[in-house]
């Protein structure tokens, strides 16, 4: 199939907050724009629907590689999304009511027609955390649970445990409790919030302070670099958010091993952009709603990752059209 011009929306929060030095929905944005598609930016609010029917109070956009102004809207307009031929869906977690109900309104947009990035049913399947626990052999020894004597025994067997929400990102909520269980049982009772909130435990990886490393997938297939986050001294979280910093590495054989048990899974679900977050020889996370890091391995690589997504995506839109 001969490329032709894309309408690409992209849902985002507010696009005057994004960091320009690092954010990856830029990087897209870029990628789109070079191949001449046309961009329609959408914050989750402007979606609903009328009648079984996906809208939109969208503003056409353009992107620029200018930290002084990288952006430029045009005037609102109310359209259907089947007009759309893609739409990104980059709206940042947590998962909570307000991302799970513009995932379901894209849905509507889907059974149109637009190829939505990543899918919708993949989106509220694939907890981030809990995905990861479809592969055990590949993870650290984990629970889960908001029940104070299942996490305390779980303690008393491992001795150095992570504990942590299931919904956030950045590293917010992270907690490394340590032998003598220091604090435990507040941070029980504020992450599971009385005993009503699962929350998941996990033995603590030491490799973590040679940094927590996101890999990249597009179409199932690994960007061939990986960027180490490595945290800051005193903190146990890498997480650029929690102020580590980021340094690029090549991917090892184990990290091979390990892409391979998620990639089937991956490609069933059609699963185009996903973040792997590997801690020494374990997953931690798939992500799978927003992943980023793009910026950062391109400038220390010269890859072109958006780039990549942006071929994954007339490739998807092509078969369906054949079909």
């Amino acid at each position: 199939m001969s490329e032709r011009a894309l309408h690409v929306g992209v849902v985002m929060d507010p696009i005057a907050d994004l960091a320009y030095k690092k954010d990856t929905t830029l990087a897209m944005l870029w990628a789109a724009q070079a191949r001449g598609w046309t961009l329609h930016y959408l914050e989750p609010e402007d979606l609903f629907l009328r009648d079984g029917r996906a809208f939109g109070r969208r503003r056409e956009l353009e992107a620029f590689r200018d930290p002084a102004r990288w952006y430029a809207l045009g005037e609102p307009e109310t359209r259907p999304l089947a007009e759309l031929d893609v739409i990104l869906m980059r709206q940042d977690p947590p998962v909570d009511d307000h991302f799970l109900n513009a995932v379901h309104l894209l849905g509507f947009a889907e059974r149109e027609g637009v190829l939505v990035v990543n899918p919708t049913r993949a989106l509220l399947e694939c907890n981030e955390k809990l995905f990861a626990q479809q592969f055990p052999h590949c993870c650290t020894p984990t629970v889960v649970t908001c029940r104070e004597s299942v996490l305390r025994a779980f303690h008393a067997e491992h001795g150095d445990v992570i504990l942590k929400p299931l919904d956030g990102m950045g590293g917010s909520g992270i907690f490394h409790v340590q032998p003598e269980g220091r604090n435990l049982g507040a941070i029980i009772e504020l992450l599971t919030e009385r005993g009503r909130r699962q929350i998941m435990a996990q033995r603590y990886i030491p490799e973590i302070r040679d940094g927590d490393t996101r890999i990249l997938l597009v179409d199932g297939e690994p960007v061939p670099f990986g960027l180490a986050r490595v945290p800051m001294a005193g903190e146990t979280r890498g997480n650029l958010a929690a102020g580590g910093q980021g340094m690029s590495r090549e991917l090892t054989d184990r990290d091979r091993w390990l892409i391979a048990q998620v990639q089937p899974m991956i490609r069933d679900k059609g699963l185009l952009f996903v973040g792997l977050d590997v801690i020494g020889d374990y997953i931690t996370e798939i992500n799978v709603t927003s992943p980023t890091c793009v910026r950062e391995i391109d400038d220390q690589r010269g890859t072109d990752i958006a780039g990549l997504l942006m071929e994954a995506i007339v490739r998807r839109l092509a078969t369906r059209r054949s079909v």
